[in-house]
């Protein structure tokens, strides 16, 4: 039977089903393993929502509260509504867009909220010690209902404080960005060690009497209660490693999480980046820092995997000559590595989501992301090739080729080329494009502060970009000719100039970095390569398409940003990365934008995807050993957000 990876669908979203090619073929010891790593990657949800704003938890409860308790009529506009909203809230992890960052507007009425609030037993909501039905809904209402009241989730740009004008949940009430700034600035101008700590990485930084204080997120301090069962799987992970070095790094992360310590953060990175043997792997903990304005807080993931080792080869080939590709990039001498140390990749299965890689998940990852660890260590990237598989498979039949791509010869190589080029980019700007350049000494790896994000991706993806054209893939057997390129380069500036614009509401900047990095890229080439048509804009029948007229060219104009772009990194140049950002990657054209929304409207697609985890389930004997652990596909994407709810709760 046909494996059905479509879930359901809501608002922009659609929900799919991944599957888990060769868990069958794995050992019992390593099900095991990734067993309780999975639990771990799932006791951490609360820690997320409560990190993007300090009222999700408190408003997801009472939904879902609402939800089991309903007892009107479900086909009315206002309980339609509602559903909708919980499933967003539910997908975004809080109440604010995952990417767009805008607070969702409820389709239903306050006063349908307030009277199924009223309608329920009091043990339902949560409501604090004396605290009564009505200053609970006094104190709600405005922050679900009022779009003046948290309006965005991180703000990073514009002339305003960003602190105060986000609603994350990183920083206390009160502290304002020139804190911040001043206070984690002293701290690394008293560190001259070459091996700085990620300061205020796994913190929420708040007022205390009038002066400014972390509170970690470890046991013992904030998020511990959750932190806890976190350790208490992952201890029951350790008999099952692989081997010493895997044992050895779980444990290294838990002491990470009983201390807080940075530096023992640190000692679990170098860990983690120099096993390259063991095939069961994972991601648990305060990782990226994109939700934070200042991009210096951490929000907490995790992903659990195991490698895909026919796949691998792809990524070892490229790991190999990862010293060629360095020596032979476009930026300037001064800015490339004079030796490339421990580069890894591989392409991997991922077997559990969780934290803010769940329900919406990377396609890549590189780790670390300290630049002194990358120096001196490594770094591991990996391309989540079953996830990109079921976005392949899902995507299948849309539409979309046929009403956005220019024609039948740019069809052709998409459909020829499309799968291959798209992981291969990936491959290329995990393993490679992150873990290209060096900054010069002296310079401060958080320099260009909230546009850092954007930039580095910005980086990672120009280098993938001008290496998939390079007749040095052909050579390595990497891809099959030397037209594949254009396939990503097509779908890349298609997406960037246009149809990503879905994902934007009307009268809305670009906000999410990696969006705004797209944009840019595909924007600054256009605008370069204007005077010789390089890329154009084409219209017919009153609708836009992208066309390009000289990839060779274009190739060209995808190394000169990446020069500029790691020239800005290497350099810390805050100014030149700023106005880069805001010039190309911020701004939407109107008329472009509306006319992008009303095609793929007509098309009944979801701009946005995310998926549902597989329930992994243990058989024992009669004796209780564990004789196999299976998956099953089956669970929908409200019965599994309820029962998450249910069993992973540790945060009031």
């Amino acid at each position: 039977m046909d494996f059905n990876y479509v879930v359901d669908q809501f608002a922009d979203i659609q929900i799919l089903r991944y599957q888990v090619p060769g868990f069958d073929k794995l050992s019992l010891r390593q099900k095991q393993l990734l067993y309780h790593l999975s639990e771990a990657a799932l006791m951490g949800r609360d820690i997320l929502y409560d990190q993007n704003c300090r009222y999700n938890l408190m408003i997801r409860q009472t939904l879902e509260a609402i939800y089991r308790n309903y007892a009107g009529d479900r086909t009315s506009d206002d309980y339609q509504a509602f559903e909708t909203y919980l499933k967003r809230v539910w997908f975004a992890n809080g109440i604010h867009h995952h990417y767009a960052e805008d607070k969702f507007i409820p389709g239903f009425s306050e006063t349908f909220f307030e009277r199924e609030v009223r309608a329920l037993p009091v043990g339902e909501l949560p409501i604090s010690e004396g605290e009564t039905v009505d200053m609970f809904l006094a104190k709600l209402k405005p922050v679900i209902f009022d779009p003046n009241v948290l309006p965005k989730r991180t703000v990073q740009s514009g002339d305003q404080d960003w602190i105060a004008a986000s609603a994350n949940n990183y920083y206390g009430e009160g502290v304002t960005q020139a804190e911040v700034e001043a206070f984690y600035g002293q701290k690394k101008a008293e560190d001259s060690s070459a091996t700085p700590i990620s300061y205020g990485l796994n913190s929420r930084l708040e007022k205390v009497d009038g002066h400014l204080e972390e509170k970690v997120w470890k046991v013992g301090g904030l998020y511990s209660e959750a932190i806890e069962w976190i350790i208490s799987e992952l201890e029951k992970a350790v008999p099952f490693a692989e081997n010493d070095k895997q044992a050895e790094i779980i444990e290294t992360l838990i002491a990470y999480y009983h201390s807080g310590d940075l530096r023992t953060f640190d000692a679990y990175s170098i860990l983690w980046v120099e096993d390259t043997e063991s095939q069961v792997d994972f991601v648990n903990g305060f990782i990226e820092t994109y939700g934070d304005a200042l991009g210096l807080k951490a929000s907490w993931e995790s992903t659990v995997n195991f490698r895909n080792e026919e796949a691998t080869r792809r990524t070892q080939i490229i790991s190999e000559n990862a010293q060629w590709f360095e020596d032979h990039s476009p930026v300037d001498t001064r800015f490339k590595k004079k030796e490339v140390k421990g580069v890894s990749a591989k392409v991997i299965t991922v077997a559990m989501l969780g934290g803010d890689c769940y329900p919406s998940t990377p396609i890549g990852i590189n780790l670390p992301n300290a630049d002194w660890i990358r120096r001196d260590h490594g770094s591991k990237s990996v391309t989540i090739e079953n996830i990109m598989e079921a976005y392949d498979k899902a995507s299948q039949g849309s539409g979309f080729s046929e009403e956005f791509v220019w024609s039948d010869t740019e069809r052709t190589i998409l459909r020829k080329y499309g799968f291959i080029t798209d992981v291969l980019h990936t491959d290329l700007h995990e393993c490679l494009g992150h873990g290209s350049g060096q900054l010069l000494p002296g310079t401060d790896p958080d320099a260009l502060k909230a546009y850092a994000s954007t930039l580095e991706e910005a980086r990672a993806d120009l280098f993938g970009l001008y290496y998939l054209a390079d007749p040095k893939l052909v050579e390595l057997g990497l891809v099959p000719d030397s037209e594949a390129y254009k396939a990503e380069y097509y779908k890349y500036m298609m997406n960037g100039l246009m149809t990503q614009l879905v994902r934007i509401e009307p009268g809305k900047d670009v906000e999410e970095a990696h969006m705004r990095n797209r944009q840019l890229i595909a924007r600054w080439a256009f605008e370069q390569g204007k005077a010789e048509h390089i890329v154009e804009m084409k219209s017919r029948e009153g609708k836009t398409f992208v066309v390009i007229n000289d990839y060779e060219k274009l190739r060209g104009l995808f190394g000169k940003l990446l020069a500029e772009v790691q020239r800005i990194k290497s350099e810390g140049d805050y100014e030149a990365g700023r106005a880069l950002v805001e010039n190309y990657g911020v701004k939407v054209d109107p008329a472009l934008h509306s006319e992008v929304r009303a095609r793929y409207e007509q098309l009944h697609l979801s701009p946005y995807k995310g998926f549902v985890n597989p329930v992994m389930h243990v058989e024992k004997d009669e004796n209780g050993v564990v004789r196999d652990i299976t998956l099953d596909y089956t669970e929908g994407y409200v019965e599994q957000m309820l029962r998450y709810s249910r069993d992973y709760s540790y945060l009031n």
